[in-house]
């Protein structure tokens, strides 16, 4: 079974078209997921998801660089899980930097994502980190997070649908990051994003559909959803000659040890 280490649900979903893409999910292998928030709404979305499916999904919450200059603050998760002890939280995120649409907001992005990383320094808990033509920022934020970090080596963050370099995918793994992979890589112009793919050490490779955004080959065009993650799991086996079946084992067992959960379950209610 794969492991699905981003999705997304909409605020507005109810709760039957959660468990309808949630049994579409099972249906094509996908056992486990991790509902990331990145926002008020998304954050309350992925507490629902994660509260009405305990044996197949854990939660994520967190701020994203688009509440950048407003009134959010670390704290405001830090009280989100608290007053939701009853729901798996396994992770800050998604947190980040994106200066691709608005550099004027680099640095209350950066504001925003340090006093996420001081938190998760504080709960022991995991970054799921978003980065866009922000590498060299986004590095030295990671950089004074992981000289910081007290937690399990191997538990420190992921760095999610990885679009970067070489370079930057190596100086991620020295802090001890996991990188994922999105349906990007099926996409025909991303071969130096392969080549990223083939380099990656097996105990920090994941796989996501970053739902419902970015659906893969051949689902172009389409809401993106956990159902399409196989498209993603075949090319990474075509990339670096394994089976879909060592794809779904590293993989799942990568998700499990940085998420701190059984993820190699086989059903969703």
């Amino acid at each position: 079974m794969l492991t699905d280490t981003h999705v997304h649900f909409s605020a507005g979903m109810t709760s039957d078209a959660v468990a309808d893409m949630v049994a579409r999910a099972k249906a094509a292998g996908v056992g486990s997921m991790v509902a990331v928030g990145c926002e008020p709404d998304t954050n309350a979305a992925a507490l629902l998801a994660a509260r009405a499916h305990p044996d197949c999904l854990v939660a994520a919450v967190g701020f994203d660089r688009s509440l950048a200059g407003s009134d959010a603050v670390a704290a405001d998760i830090a009280r989100l899980i608290d007053s939701n002890l009853d729901v798996p939280v396994k992770a800050i995120g998604e947190i980040g930097l994106d200066f691709h649409y608005t550099p004027e907001t680099a640095v209350p992005q950066a504001e925003l994502m340090l006093g996420q990383l001081a938190l998760a320094r504080e709960r022991g808990l995991p970054v799921i980190v978003h980065s866009r033509e922000a590498d060299d920022v986004t590095l030295e934020l990671l950089e004074a997070h992981a000289s910081g970090w007290k937690g399990e080596a191997n538990r420190i963050g992921v760095l999610h649908c990885f679009t970067g370099t070489e370079t930057f995918a190596v100086r991620l793994l020295n802090l001890g990051f996991m990188i994922s992979f999105s349906g990007i890589v099926t996409f025909r112009n991303a071969d130096p994003l392969r080549s990223v793919v083939r380099m990656i050490p097996e105990d920090r490779l994941l796989i996501e559909t970053d739902t419902p955004y970015l659906a893969p080959v051949p689902y172009r065009g389409k809401p993106n959803e956990p159902c399409y993650l196989p498209a993603v799991a075949e090319v990474l086996a075509k990339v670096r000659g394994i089976s879909m079946e060592r794809v779904a084992e590293i993989t799942t067992a990568n998700a499990g040890r940085l998420f701190g959960y059984l993820v190699a379950r086989t059903s969703c209610h």
